[in-house]
């Protein structure tokens, strides 16, 4: 398989991390502790990852090598600030060396300023439904921006705002259907109830409710809330140093296609997952649209999937076209430049992996033919790393990496994008 034609003049190709799930023993976060309590439905601890925070530069240079033009990471705010105004140099020192390794390799860095992980001492302070959330992630994203804004031509705020909503629409479908949820949703999980049970690890009384970022099932609504004036408050610290730095933030969109009389149902779905972030995203430079199947919805919602259907290790269908439906149905409503931030699959057979790139680029490329305005693909993830409650078990990455030596193997798929985007260089 061979892409027969090219993508726009400074594309961005590359592929993405996440701090906690490849850098290790980030014990001042709150997922940490989660993983720890006593009876946690984790099924692993992440321990040491990927060691990607001491391995850093070899794995940069990797990237580049494969040809790959751009590398997406977060910066972790809990190893920034490990306490309430309690800034590390010697963090901040850490991560402008990662970045001054992209810039030494030819690597464009996209900076995620939150993916999941807050710090623990957040937790205390009612975490992602709080008043006081959005000052401190705007004095956090200020700091990070102060002392690494030069460095940082992209920022992506906050990563999947809506994924609360988007698993709980997900779970809505497998409730009462005799198909496989997809992994890590679950009962236990869409009631939070582990999370109840983790109130005394972080200092508080027990059964207090708590609320990390990635599952706030309860008072979505004042969780949307605080998380649009945390990025809103991010971005103005943001452009108060650094003006032209491009500032966005990220979605968890699935396609969603309308069975016959179903389409005022898939409306309002997507009113819920996409348009009522609208007003919000109109302000911001680009798009992070993140991408990994599609969902069929009837008139009580998603369906549930059809017997033949290929699944991933994640339990969603195999739909490598997603990708190019929701990039359509995002434009007509959004008319800023669009970045794939995320997009890729879970699989055993990396022969999957390389048709799942090509058809989901094939979909891409044809939207950007049709007019519409994409400036980067990143493929998740570069490693095979730590996916949350599911441990290692899940394979997205490009790149595998052996447990215990640390060391990297290059599947075939990172040579089948890589060589995409050298041949789509400029």
């Amino acid at each position: 398989m061979a892409l027969d034609y090219e993508f726009p003049e400074g594309f961005l190709w590359g592929t993405a991390t996440a701090a906690h799930q490849v850098e290790g023993n980030n014990f001042n976060s709150d997922f940490w502790v989660l993983e720890h309590i006593p009876g946690t439905i984790v099924s692993e601890p992440s321990g040491d990852a990927c060691d990607h925070y001491h391995r850093y530069r070899e794995d940069i240079k990797l990237l580049a090598e494969l040809g790959f033009t751009s590398y997406r990471f977060s910066i972790e705010w809990a190893r920034v600030e490990p306490e309430d105004g309690m800034f590390s140099p010697a963090v901040i020192g850490h991560y402008r060396d990662m970045l001054d390794a992209c810039h030494e390799y030819g690597l464009t860095p996209m900076v995620t300023l939150h993916h999941f992980t807050s710090p623990r001492w957040l937790m205390k302070l009612g975490g992602w439904t709080a008043a006081e959330t959005p000052e401190r992630f705007a004095r956090y994203a200020a700091y990070v921006m102060q002392e690494l804004g030069n460095l940082i031509p992209y920022v992506c705020t906050l990563n999947e705002v809506n994924l609360p909503d988007l698993l709980a629409l997900i779970m809505g479908a497998r409730e009462s259907a005799a198909s496989h949820a997809p992994v890590g949703v679950s009962d236990e999980v869409q009631t939070s109830s582990w999370l109840k049970r983790a109130a005394l690890a972080f200092g508080l009384e027990e059964n207090t409710e708590i609320h990390p970022f990635p599952y706030t099932f309860v008072k979505r609504g004042d969780f949307v809330e605080t998380a649009l004036a945390a990025h809103r408050m991010a971005r103005a610290a943001i452009k108060r140093t650094h003006p032209k730095t491009n500032v966005g933030f990220s979605l968890a969109l699935h396609e969603l296609q309308a069975l016959p009389g179903a389409e005022a149902k898939a409306e309002a779905e997507w009113h819920t997952l996409f348009k009522q972030y609208l007003p919000t995203l109109k302000e911001d430079d680009f798009f992070a649209l993140q991408n990994y199947t599609r969902e069929i919805v009837g008139t009580e919602g998603p369906t549930p999937l059809a017997a033949t259907a290929e699944r991933t290790q994640m339990g969603y269908e195999y739909y490598p076209e997603a990708l190019g439906g929701v990039v359509r149905q995002v434009a007509k409503d959004l008319n800023i430049p669009i970045i794939i931030t995320e997009n890729g699959v879970a699989v055993d057979d990396d022969r999957r992996r390389v048709e799942f790139i090509e058809r989901a680029l094939t979909g891409l490329h044809s939207c950007i033919k049709d007019g519409i305005r994409v400036d980067g693909y990143y493929y998740w993830s570069a490693f095979d790393n730590y996916e949350w409650i599911m441990g290692y078990s899940k394979t997205f990455g490009l790149i595998a990496v052996d447990r215990k030596t640390q060391q990297r193997m290059v599947k075939d798929s990172a040579h089948y994008l890589g060589n995409i985007a050298r041949e789509n260089g400029f």
